[in-house]
């Protein structure tokens, strides 16, 4: 019972805006391997800035404040090159890695846990007021000027590949690659962070590899049965001459 008392003492401790710096900053320091010091991370960090300013306009909001909240936003925008709508809910640890460009709209939910890159939009597919933005769930990783368009859901520690364009829901724990995003396998949400950019699956290579493999497979068989037969085909002319062409 003491147990339980003491974390949800710490909870609380975590949801003011003193705790929540501390968070922010702790979780800096341990995501990025570039940062040097904490006094670092308060000073360079605008991914993290951008966290605290939103902190303020969502704030303001939620008690219908809205030109006040998007005057902040708008702020938060000119000094970090992140655009977060005021409206939209951003869970706890996330990570905005540098940040620049990143755009996230009015009704985007961001679950807790999240790494998100620079260039990334959680953007909206309709005019109509009603929810018509994305909902990422718990621990996935966005990567590098990813897009995720309308009201679809990211599953909880799915991984969305840099210059993907996902725009339908993605099942926790897949990798998404691809204009249109398309889903390759699944991944254990425990390797959530060995997420390499470089290393990404390219599916239309993988299609482009095993139809070669087939024609090699079907020229071989061809070579084989010629001979068994004394059949004899025109070679195939890799530099025709011009009038064929």
């Amino acid at each position: 019972m003491c147990e339980m008392v003491c974390a949800s003492s710490r909870e609380d401790r975590k949801d003011t805006p003193l705790g929540f710096i501390r968070e922010t900053i702790k979780l800096v320091r341990e995501r990025d391997p570039a940062v040097k010091t904490s006094f670092e991370a308060i000073l360079c960090y605008p991914g993290m800035h951008a966290l605290w300013i939103h902190r303020i306009s969502h704030f303001l909001y939620r008690r219908r404040l809205f030109t006040l909240a998007r005057i902040v936003s708008h702020i938060n925008r000119f000094l970090t090159g992140v655009e977060i709508h005021p409206g939209a809910k951003i869970g706890k640890r996330v990570f905005i890695d540098h940040g620049m460009g990143i755009v996230i709209g009015e009704t985007a939910e961001v679950g807790d846990g999240c790494t998100l890159y620079k260039g990334i939009v959680l953007g909206g597919t309709s005019l109509v007021k009603k929810k018509r933005h994305p909902t990422v769930g718990k621990g996935v990783i966005i990567g590098s000027n990813a897009v995720v368009l309308g009201p679809v859901k990211i599953g909880d520690g799915a991984m969305l590949g840099s210059g993907s364009v996902t725009i339908t829901d993605v099942p926790p724990c897949a990798t998404v690659v691809g204009v249109p995003g398309k889903v390759l396998a699944s991944k254990d949400i425990r390797a959530i962070l060995s997420f390499e950019h470089g290393n990404l699956p390219d599916p239309l290579d993988e299609i482009l590899k095993t139809v070669l493999r087939i024609d090699s497979e079907l020229e071989k068989r061809i070579e084989r049965l010629e001979k068994e037969h004394g059949i004899t085909s025109p070679k195939v002319m890799l530099n025709p001459p011009e009038e064929i062409l």
